[in-house]
């Protein structure tokens, strides 16, 4: 959840099938272990699963159910994620190029979201995967790849077989 682009994660979280995962990110919020408890309290009572982004103290004080990693905690030589890990959690990484994919991989996460597939307005003007570059790394990534970056029912669709185990998004679930 990003606090900044989905103002009410509740609503979106009541939207979400049973066995999804939600990612709280919001790095910088002062109230971040408040959001955190909130976050796990909708989660539970969804039967939905909820990921810390880049802080394993707060996803053990949160209860949560795992780990999401920025592209450089997940490639960079910080393991220390690794020594606060809980045994049965889910670790996912971000991850933006075939290298990344990899060294995630290699890091042991069971999972990347690759971005951006398509053009987004949190990150205007990047240079987007498009649906063949996405299917092409997925197929090579040795691991489940979601993909992460304008993310619509139609642009969905555009997926189709390419190899996501899933999709991922914020503002898409702000509609």
């Amino acid at each position: 959840m990003d606090g900044a682009r989905l103002t009410d994660p509740g609503a979106a979280i009541a939207r979400l099938p049973t066995g999804s995962a939600v990612i709280l990110r919001d790095y910088d919020a002062p109230d971040r272990r408040a959001r955190a408890a909130n976050l796990a309290r909708l989660c539970q009572g969804r039967r939905l699963r909820l990921l810390v982004a880049g802080d394993a103290r707060l996803a053990l004080a949160a209860d949560a159910h795992g780990l999401h990693l920025p592209e450089g905690l997940a490639c960079g030589g910080d393991r220390r994620w690794r020594l606060w890990r809980k045994p049965g959690w889910l670790v996912t990484a971000a991850a933006h190029s075939p290298g990344a994919v990899a060294q995630a991989r290699r890091a042991g996460v069971h999972a990347v979201l690759l971005s951006p597939v398509f053009a987004t307005a949190s990150h205007p003007g990047a240079i987007t995967l498009g649906a063949l570059r996405f299917a092409a790394w997925t197929r090579k990534a040795g691991l489940p790849v979601y993909a992460l970056g304008g993310m619509t029912a139609a642009t969905t669709r555009r997926l189709s077989g390419s190899g996501a185990a899933g999709v991922a998004a914020i503002s898409g679930f702000a509609r």
